[in-house]
């Protein structure tokens, strides 16, 4: 069974920032929030997973937008 890592940052949370998850060999990993694409990458370094592809053509599963989403439609109306 080959190791695949999916990465997933979740939609928009009411809250603010975006949950960042990543699955691997059948385990999910609550990496944090993030708030920019910054965040993004700090928090895969921390998880040992350097220089990932944040486009929407990377290996990255981008839910509710793509990198430039960081407000909710709930934000943007209140």
């Amino acid at each position: 069974m080959a190791d695949r890592t999916e990465i997933v940052i979740h939609p928009v949370s009411p809250r603010g920032g975006r949950k960042v998850t990543a699955h691997v060999l059948g385990v999910a990993a609550d990496l944090g929030r993030a708030f920019t694409p910054t965040d993004v990458s700090e928090l895969l370094r921390r998880a040992g997973l350097e220089a990932v592809d944040l486009s929407e053509d990377g290996p990255i599963r981008w839910e509710g937008g793509g990198p430039e989403v960081w407000t909710s439609d709930i934000c943007r109306a209140g």
